[in-house]
């Protein structure tokens, strides 16, 4: 039997990956649904329509580092985010279902990230609008996506009062 070794970089990045989902939820809590579907400005995105964006990229993100694992230098193809919101009735969302599915993938995608090869982080991808990245790479990218959006949950509850 081989003992996989991951790199402590790697898991320290995947822990806080797996954590995110924890954090996210208490970004929201105690939001009551009226609120959480208020846009605090025209053209921008409601808190829902926040969670629900961090959904749909946690679950292209999955995609792209399993194909980048298990690939060989995949494309991966970028998707509109504001496409989504705007047609995908983001506002009609269950909520706590939404952040229980960020929460499974979060946990999903960390544990099987946890069963790879240290080796297997510098593997790449190419990204349409990034250009080549390695697995490390995304991972990174999605553990700071969270926090980017956690700075305009904070602002956007702010402005609601909530």
């Amino acid at each position: 039997m081989t003992t996989l070794c991951i790199a402590p970089e790697f898991e320290s990045q995947i822990s806080l990956y797996a954590d995110g989902s924890t954090i996210l939820r208490k970004a929201v809590d105690g939001i009551a649904p009226q609120k959480l579907n208020t846009k605090i400005a025209p053209g921008t995105w409601s808190i829902q329509e926040v969670i629900v964006h961090m959904v749909d990229s946690d679950l292209a993100a999955t995609h792209r580092m399993r194909r980048i694992a298990a690939e060989e230098m995949p494309l991966l193809v970028a998707y509109d985010e504001n496409a989504f919101i705007a047609r995908l009735s983001a506002e009609k969302t269950e909520i706590a279902q939404a952040l229980d599915l960020f929460d499974a993938n979060r946990q999903f995608t960390a544990q099987w990230l946890r069963s790879l090869d240290s080796s297997a982080f510098a593997r790449s991808g190419i990204h349409t609008q990034r250009g080549k990245v390695t697995l490390g790479e995304i991972l990174a990218i999605y553990t700071q996506h969270l926090d980017h959006h956690l700075v305009f949950i904070k602002g956007k509850r702010k402005a609601l009062a909530v």
